[in-house]
């Protein structure tokens, strides 16, 4: 099984007093029982550990940079990923949609996933399932 993880289910997954930390921890275990593939980008990495460092400190990125981010397979973002994240968001046209959410979007759609490990209302309504 593919899964996109998204900054939503990691930071609920790293954070334990986050509403959704529980449920995060429980589909974090079913994933690893279950041996999915988990892909992400680098803007997710790059909005997660923004978070994690303004809401918790420099021991939550650390703690993130060590367990979790070695077992991702990382997207990195560059000129054409850009590109078509930009034209998606614009397309779009709704404010609640980040660039992040957009390239997550075509990044989901191009490596065939159809599955995220977010807590984000947003891909449901692009069309993709939640753990």
């Amino acid at each position: 099984m593919k899964v996109f993880a998204d900054t939503s289910g990691l930071y609920a997954l790293l954070v334990q007093n986050d509403d959704e930390h529980g449920p995060a921890a429980a589909a974090f275990e079913r994933l690893e029982k279950n041996d999915a593939a988990l892909s992400t980008s680098s803007f997710v990495l790059l909005e997660t550990i923004a978070l994690l460092q303004y809401r918790v400190g420099l021991e939550a990125v650390l703690d993130f940079q060590r367990r979790l981010v070695p077992l991702l397979d990382v997207v990195w973002i560059e000129q054409d990923w850009y590109r078509r994240g930009i034209e998606r968001l614009l397309s779009e046209a709704s404010r609640q949609l980040s660039l992040v959410d957009c390239l997550s979007f075509e990044i989901m759609e191009a490596l065939d996933i159809e599955t995220a490990f977010a807590f984000d209302r947003h891909f449901v309504a692009a069309g993709f399932s939640l753990v």
